[in-house]
């Protein structure tokens, strides 16, 4: 079964981790910007190869989790890191407030239906995870779920830990290889991004108001993705935590965590049996005959 590649934003699944010192910006001796976007070039060209061979191979496929507070730049990394893939063996989903029929099913459902087929890279930008997040946060949310059973808060964060960590762990049983990622954005560059989205024209359709009253309930969010840090990393499901306030090095570091996984695995083209072989020079034949 994958396990995950080692990375200095791996979240330990055996000790405690701290929102608190997790990193939002990059160390100092990280690349420049310039350095990060020609490396990520590269690991573009890199992914790209890797996937026709996944998508050959045909036995793993890849499920990247996209969580973060709003402005971090989740779907900015998503085309950056996948824009060179075959958009045929990548499907990109994104999950906001839930449907009247997802809510007439369990809080996993609506995810379940839309992950990826063997051979192919699927990401989730937000998941199931808002369930432990949004929900969390604001409680209230719960009322629409109709739950038959609602016990008390603590109980009921840690069954739904429980149920992510099974569900997540059968995936990567079947084949589905796990990478989540949390972009580490700071409450200072967040604002910085929410006013430029005020300020530039071309941003303008990006600003939603909710977003910056959300801003009221930081500590909160942040003690919610402690603990489900904490509570969903495992080596074949693992969380990165990744600085998210310069974008260049983000989208490096998640574009060397996906290559470093695919690497990992035993992908390779299919082989051509004896029986079909023996065919080949016949069909040469018949193709060239017909010059």
């Amino acid at each position: 079964m994958f396990e995950a590649p080692k990375s200095r934003w791996l979240v330990p699944h055996d000790a405690d981790f701290r929102v608190d010192d997790a990193r939002t910006a990059p160390p100092k001796n990280a690349p420049s910007k310039k350095e990060c976007k020609q490396r990520l070039e590269e690991l573009k060209d890199r992914l790209r190869d890797l996937q026709r061979v996944l998508y050959a191979d045909d036995r793993y496929a890849v499920l990247l989790v996209f969580q973060a507070m709003d402005a971090a730049g989740k779907d900015g990394t998503i085309r950056a890191v996948l824009s060179g893939v075959n958009p045929a063996g990548c499907q990109v989903f994104s999950f906001k407030q839930p449907s009247k029929e997802e809510l007439d099913h369990d809080f996993l459902w609506r995810t379940a239906k839309d992950l990826p087929e063997r051979g192919r890279i699927g990401v989730f930008n937000r998941s199931y995870y808002e369930e432990v997040l949004v929900v969390r946060v604001h409680p209230e949310y719960l009322d629409a779920q109709k739950l038959p059973h609602r016990p008390k808060p603590s109980t009921l964060w840690k069954e739904r830990y429980r149920s992510i960590r099974e569900h997540e762990h059968h995936l990567a049983r079947n084949g589905t290889v796990v990478l989540k990622f949390w972009l580490n954005v700071s409450k200072d560059e967040q604002r910085r991004r929410f006013l430029s989205r005020l300020d530039e024209p071309e941003k303008n359709w990006k600003f939603a108001a909710g977003d910056v009253k959300e801003r009221a309930f930081w500590d909160d969010y942040q003690a919610a993705y402690q603990d489900l840090l904490r509570q969903t990393s495992r080596p074949w499901a693992p969380w990165y935590a990744i600085p998210a306030d310069d974008k260049p090095f983000m989208r490096l570091q998640v574009a060397e965590v996906v290559v470093d996984a695919l690497e990992s695995l035993d992908l390779s083209y299919p082989e051509v049996g004896e029986a079909e072989r023996a065919k080949f020079d016949e069909m040469r034949a018949l193709l060239e005959g017909e010059d």
